[in-house]
C-alpha cells in the first residue's frame, strides 16, 4: 500500500517495513582484550619487585662499603659485618628481582653489590711476604671461652685428650681456675691468670716458665707473660675484649685498641696472641692488630678462616669465627674447632711450629 492516513490526525504516515520491526537487533561483540590491557597489573608487580630488590641491597651494600672503607662505624654495622658472608643472599635475591622487571640500571647496581659483598668476603690476610728459619719445637694451642666456667668438664676432657703445651681460657671463673690448676698440676704447671667471677676471670697455662706477667686493662680478664721456648722468649697474650653489642661498641673499638697497642709494643720475636676476639676478620678493628703487630691469623694459614666458633647454643647456627690465634714467627701445620659442651663457643686447636731467625 502506498499511504495510511491516520483516523485521529491526518497524518500521513511511512509505511513500516514488519520484517524488519520484529528482528531482534544483535548484541555487539565484546572487545578482545589487547595486549595493552594487562600491563597495568603487571607494571604494579614489577614495581614491587623493584622497591623489594632495592630494600634488599641496603645492608649488603652498607656493609660492604664498611668493609671497602676499613671502619667498623656504629651500631648496627659491627653486629652485621658478623653476617658478611650471608648477605651475599639478599644481595642475590635482589638481583634476581631486578632481572624480573627488566629494569636495566637497577639490575646493573644490584650486580655491583653482589659482586662487591663477594669479593669482601674473600679471607683477608696482610700482604707480608714470609721467610721463616728452621724449625725449633712443635707447640700446640688451645684456645677454648668456657663460659662462666660451665665447659669446664669439657676443656679439661680435651686438654688430656690433645695434651696442648699452652691453652688460653676465656671466661674461666674460680671454680674453672681451681679445677685447671689442680687437674694439670703436672702437665701445665705455669700459668697467669686474672681471678674474677663470670666472664671476667681468664687464665693461661704454659707447659714452659712463665716470665714478665702483664695485664691489658679490660672489663673482661686478659692476663700476658713470657714463655721460654726452646730458649727463645715468646709473648703470650690472651684477648678478651667486650662484645659489640648495641651501646658498648665504643668500649669494643677501645679494647680492641688496648690489644692492638699492646701487640705494637713488642713488633719484633714470637708472639702467640689467642682467645675470644668478639670481632671477625671483616671487623675493621681485628684486622688492625694484625697489621700492628706482624701478626698472622693461624686459621687463615690453614685456609679455616671462615669455620664459625660461635654461637653453639642457642636458636642459629655458628655462623662467624670471632675465636682465634694469632701467631708470628710460627708456622702452622694444622687448625681444628672442637666442640666444647657446657659453653657456646668452639675451641680453636693450633698446631704449629715456632721457628728460628730468618
Amino acid at each position: 500500500m502506498d499511504r495510511v492516513q491516520t483516523a485521529e490526525h491526518g497524518e500521513t504516515a511511512e509505511p513500516v517495513n514488519s520484517s524488519a520491526a520484529d528482528a531482534t537487533p544483535e548484541p555487539s561483540p565484546e572487545p578482545t582484550p589487547g595486549p595493552a590491557s594487562g600491563s597495568p597489573p603487571l607494571r604494579h608487580r614489577h614495581r614491587v619487585m623493584a622497591w623489594a630488590a632495592g630494600l634488599l641491597m641496603v645492608v649488603p651494600a652498607l656493609v660492604t662499603a664498611c668493609r671497602a672503607l676499613d671502619t667498623d662505624a656504629v651500631t648496627p654495622v659491627p653486629q652485621l659485618l658478623a653476617f658478611l658472608p650471608w648477605l651475599t643472599v639478599p644481595a642475590a635475591l635482589a638481583l634476581l628481582l631486578a632481572a624480573v622487571t627488566r629494569r636495566r640500571v637497577l639490575t646493573f647496581v644490584t650486580v655491583l653489590v653482589l659482586g662487591a659483598t663477594a669479593w669482601s668476603t674473600v679471607p683477608y690476610m696482610p700482604q707480608t711476604v714470609i721467610s721463616y728459619g728452621l724449625p725449633l719445637a712443635r707447640v700446640k694451642v688451645i684456645a677454648a671461652n668456657v663460659e662462666f666456667g660451665q665447659g669446664t668438664g669439657s676443656l679439661v676432657e680435651l686438654v688430656r685428650r690433645e695434651r696442648p703445651q699452652l691453652v688460653f681460657v676465656s671466661e674461666c671463673d674460680r671454680a674453672c681456675r681451681s679445677t685447671l690448676t689442680k687437674t694439670f698440676a703436672a702437665a701445665l704447671p705455669h700459668y697467669a691468670s686474672v681471678e674474677g667471677e663470670g666472664s671476667t676471670g681468664s687464665i693461661v697455662l704454659s707447659s714452659y716458665p712463665l716470665t714478665d706477667w702483664r695485664m691489658i686493662p679490660a672489663a673482661m680478664g686478659m692476663p700476658g707473660a713470657t714463655a721460654e721456648i726452646a730458649g727463645v722468649p715468646v709473648r703470650l697474650q690472651l684477648a678478651h675484649p667486650l662484645p659489640p653489642v648495641p651501646r658498648q661498641v665504643s668500649l669494643w673499638k677501645r679494647e680492641l685498641g688496648r690489644v692492638k697497642d699492646a701487640v705494637a709494643a713488642q713488633r719484633t720475636g714470637p708472639m702467640l696472641v689467642a682467645g675470644d676476639f668478639n670481632a671477625s676478620q671483616d671487623h675493621a678493628a681485628f684486622r688492625a692488630i694484625l697489621a700492628a703487630g706482624g701478626l698472622q691469623d693461624a686459621a687463615r694459614r690453614a685456609d679455616r678462616s671462615r669455620a664459625p666458633t660461635w654461637p653453639t647454643e642457642g636458636p642459629l647456627p655458628p655462623f662467624v669465627q670471632i675465636d682465634h690465634v694469632l701467631v708470628r714467627d710460627f708456622s702452622v701445620r694444622e687448625v681444628r674447632f672442637p666442640d666444647i659442651p657446657g659453653s657456646d663457643h668452639r675451641a680453636v686447636l693450633a698446631d704449629l711450629d715456632l721457628r728460628g731467625p730468618r
